[in-house]
């Protein structure tokens, strides 16, 4: 399995949501933590956003059963 890191650029398109609201839902522990790529560089692990996405259809679908 390859690890791919998505930029904020991606992020947003993907998700839909604005940096600021990444960034708060970060903070309140919605969204998955960000890693630093260098001093002024930061991305997300592809397979986290994809956890995140997948959590807010359950939630509109209803909880499922495991």
């Amino acid at each position: 399995m390859a690890l791919r890191i998505m930029r904020l650029s991606e992020v947003k398109a993907v998700t839909g949501l604005s940096k600021t609201t990444i960034y708060r839902f970060e903070k309140e522990g919605r969204f998955p933590s960000r890693v630093s790529l260098g001093e002024r560089s930061v991305g997300w692990f592809e397979d986290d956003v994809e956890t995140f996405l997948l959590s807010l259809k359950q939630t509109q679908n209803g909880p499922m059963i495991a």
